[in-house]
C-alpha cells in the first residue's frame, strides 16, 4: 500500500478528474484508478490494479484485494440502516462489481464482517446485506438481493430479481432461477426456482462447466434421488447416502451441507 505522501499524489490526480474525495488515511495500492466524484473513506484499503468508476462510495473498515473492477454508482462498506457502527467488509481479488451494487459492512449483531471471495461477478443493482459470506466464482445476476448472514458457496448462480431470506445457505454449484423467493437452504448441485423456491432438478450444466467427472455426476444423481425421490427424512437420507454412495469429495460435501441444515431445505 502507498505511503501518506503517495496518497497525496492520488488526491492530486483525482482533483483533475472532477474532485473525487480520497481521505488522506486511506491506503491505496499501485496502479489503482479512481473515477470522478468517488468517495474513499479513512479506513479503506484498496489493493493493486483495482479500477473504481465514477460516483462510487467506499466507507467503513473496508479491505479490497487485487485487480477488482468496481463500476460507477456502487456503494461498498456502508453501515446497516439501523446500525450506526461501520464494521468490516472484506473483498478478495479479481471481482467484478457492476453499476449501483450495494454491499453493507458487517454488523455487531452478527459476526461483524461481510466477506466476498475471489473471481465473483455481481451484476447491476444487486444488494448484499450485512454479515453475508460469498465464496468464489459466484454469479449474482441483476437486481438480486441477499438478506442478513446469507452464505453462498463456490460456483453458485443466482438469477435476476431473486430474493434470498436471512440466514439461508446456497450450496456449491447450485442455481437459483430468476424471480425466485428462497426461504430455505439450497443443497449443492441442484436447481431451484419459484415463489417460494422449490427444487426442479440437478444442475447438470453447472456440473459439466465445472468439469465434474461423469462418474461423480452419477453419484450426485443417486444422492438426489435418495433425498428428493423417496420418503426419507433428511437424517435417514444422510444415513442411506453414507451406506450406498462412493466416498468422493463432492458427496462428502453434500452430506456435510445436509448435516448442518437448521432451517430446512427447498423441496
Amino acid at each position: 500500500m502507498r505511503s501518506g505522501e503517495q496518497n497525496n499524489k492520488v488526491l492530486n490526480i483525482s482533483d483533475k478528474y472532477q474532485r473525487s474525495y480520497i481521505h488522506p488515511n486511506a491506503k491505496i495500492g499501485k496502479n489503482v484508478e479512481i473515477g470522478p466524484f468517488s468517495t474513499i473513506g479513512p479506513y479503506v484499503e484498496i489493493g493493486d490494479n483495482t479500477k473504481i468508476g465514477s460516483h462510487v462510495v467506499i466507507k467503513g473498515e473496508t479491505t479490497i484485494g487485487l485487480s477488482n473492477k468496481i463500476y460507477h454508482g456502487a456503494s461498498l462498506g456502508v453501515a446497516v440502516e439501523d446500525n450506526k457502527n461501520d464494521k468490516n467488509l472484506f473483498i478478495g481479488d479479481n471481482n467484478i462489481i457492476r453499476e449501483f451494487v450495494k454491499i453493507e459492512s458487517g454488523s455487531s449483531r452478527g459476526n461483524g464482517e461481510t466477506k466476498i471471495g475471489n473471481n465473483n461477478m455481481i451484476m447491476s443493482y444487486c444488494y448484499i446485506s450485512t454479515n453475508c459470506n460469498l465464496s468464489n466464482h459466484i454469479i449474482m445476476t441483476n437486481a438480486s438481493s441477499l438478506g442478513e448472514e446469507v452464505l453462498i458457496e463456490d460456483h453458485a448462480v443466482i438469477a435476476g430479481m431473486t430474493t434470498i431470506k436471512d440466514y439461508i445457505r446456497i450450496g456449491r454449484v447450485a442455481m437459483v432461477g430468476g424471480h425466485s423467493n428462497v426461504l430455505k437452504d439450497v443443497p449443492p448441485y441442484v436447481i431451484v426456482d419459484g415463489h417460494p423456491a422449490h427444487v426442479s432438478g440437478i444442475n447438470i450444466i453447472g456440473l459439466r462447466r465445472n468439469k465434474i467427472k461423469p462418474s461423480v455426476r452419477k453419484e450426485i444423481k443417486k444422492a438426489y434421488k435418495i433425498l428428493y425421490r423417496s420418503d426419507y427424512s433428511i437424517k435417514d437420507a444422510i444415513n442411506k447416502m453414507d451406506n450406498q454412495l462412493s466416498e468422493v469429495q463432492e458427496i462428502e460435501h453434500f452430506l456435510r451441507f445436509l448435516r448442518n441444515v437448521q432451517r430446512g431445505i427447498c423441496q
